[in-house]
């Protein structure tokens, strides 16, 4: 079995980098935000404060959250619908971000993302794939980059995608995401001791993708 995890702070360039890997291994890319994603914007849509750790519990016991695969392509269902096409606005970035401070979510959350990775090989990418998620994944990789160069990959993302936004808005934003994920009391984003580090700073993204396979395909 493969196990994959690409850990880091929010515009890494994980996202990419973990699709690439996969789609070059031919296994399966279990993108784990998506899933924070799709709950936050479920719960801002039934006007649920995220910021309210028991509403956020009483909506997860009622949450149907359903990861299914078309082929390799990962899509993502609350209550039966599905979510894909609505999660990757900027505003849910953020929730997501806020909603997964919240024990309750994250435990059943990995629950969801261990009983795929169980049964599939698969690349995860996440702020504690390799720390909490899978602590046993037999390839681990923490990635990341200076916070200016990652606002400005996620400024120019969602520019291609029509959004609104400005730069110092998305720096702020970033540096706010990266404080949340690495002073949550459980399970924060932190570099695994067995993880190997990748600075992207001046890499593409295919060339991060390389280094891991080339460790991939060294260790196997």
């Amino acid at each position: 079995m493969i196990n994959i995890t690409i850990d880091g702070p929010s515009g890494a360039g994980k996202s990419t980098v973990a699709q690439d890997v996969a789609k070059r291994l031919g296994i399966i890319y279990l993108d784990t935000g998506a899933i924070y994603r799709a709950f936050a914007y479920a719960a801002l849509k039934s006007n649920v404060n995220i910021d309210d750790v028991k509403q956020v519990a009483a909506f997860l016991d009622s949450a149907d959250i359903d990861v299914r695969y078309d082929g390799c392509v990962q899509k993502v269902y609350m209550d039966g619908e599905d979510v894909t096409m609505y999660i990757r606005a900027h505003n849910i970035s953020k929730a997501a971000s806020d909603i997964s401070k919240h024990i309750p979510v994250r435990i059943k959350l990995s629950k969801i993302q261990r009983k795929i990775a169980a049964a599939n090989d698969v690349v995860l990418d996440g702020r504690d794939s390799g720390t909490y998620v899978l602590p046993n994944a037999n390839f681990k990789f923490f990635l990341t980059a200076d916070v200016e160069e990652r606002a400005s990959r996620r400024f120019l993302e969602l520019k291609e995608r029509g959004a609104e936004v400005e730069y110092s808005r998305v720096l702020e934003d970033i540096k706010s995401r990266d404080f949340n994920d690495s002073n949550r009391d459980f399970a924060p984003l932190l570099r695994a001791a067995d993880a190997e580090l990748i600075d992207s700073t001046r890499l593409k993204a295919d060339e991060v993708a390389d280094i891991i396979i080339n460790a991939v395909r060294k260790k196997r």
